[in-house]
């Protein structure tokens, strides 16, 4: 998968050139435009499972974890395949490597993956099923080998952990951490974090890599609520 970003760093853009035979998947949804030597086809994101149970399963996590129903194949069915994709939200496009590392996914984040990556929607711990923001009662656990775009609202961040001491980022504000990573869904201070304002946050602990995006759409969405008419 060879891809290519658009230079508007805020309203990003992503065309994908795929050989004949080579295929990806696709948030529903993403994409923009494609060529004639692109198929594309629609599956249930139930990870393998058929039949009744597998609907199942996949409408499940779709209403629990705000997951797509849906999940989007693309396919070269000749030379020259391209594909152009676009995130929700106004923001930025980061590619991560699964195999060495696998990755966990808050909802949202995943925008589209080589064929060989592949990956399951794993119910969180009692805390996180209860509290869960971004990541509501499942996260996206990465399997297989290969490159997996992901977007966020705003600049994308890195941050190392080398395991000395424990971290904390807003629970609004995670993307994706690296599996090697412990972590906990906890009230930020005091009830519910009334006294700082800062809500839920997730407490990452070990050695590994943090995903984070600047902006809070959580916020945004809050922010216009009093300029939206009322009935009557």
């Amino acid at each position: 998968m060879e891809y290519q970003l658009s230079s508007t760093s805020m309203a990003p853009l992503v065309e994908i050139s795929l050989n004949n035979n080579e295929e990806i998947q696709i948030e529903s949804g993403a994409m923009v435009y494609h060529n004639a030597a692109i198929k594309l086809e629609g599956k249930m994101s139930s990870n393998g499972k058929g039949g009744l149970g597998g609907a199942l399963k996949a409408l499940g996590r779709s209403i629990t974890s705000g997951e797509s129903f849906f999940i989007t194949k693309a396919s070269a069915i000749g030379a020259n395949g391209k594909i152009s994709l676009a995130p929700a939200s106004l923001g930025s496009i980061k590619e991560i490597l699964v195999g060495q590392e696998q990755w966990n996914l808050n909802t949202g984040a995943f925008l589209v993956s080589e064929g060989g990556v592949h990956y399951i929607m794993e119910r969180q711990k009692l805390d996180g099923a209860l509290f869960g923001g971004t990541g509501g009662l499942f996260v996206m656990k990465t399997q297989g080998s290969g490159k997996m775009l992901i977007s966020g609202y705003g600049d994308i961040v890195e941050i190392a952990l080398d395991g000395t001491e424990d971290f904390v980022v807003d629970n609004q504000h995670v993307l994706a951490w690296t599996e090697s990573l412990s972590y906990s869904i906890e009230v930020a201070s005091g009830t519910f974090g009334f006294k700082t304002g800062e809500g839920l946050v997730n407490k990452f602990r070990g050695k590994g890599k943090i995903l984070i995006q600047s902006r809070n759409v959580e916020a945004l969405a809050q922010s216009i609520i009093p300029f939206i008419p009322s009935k009557g």
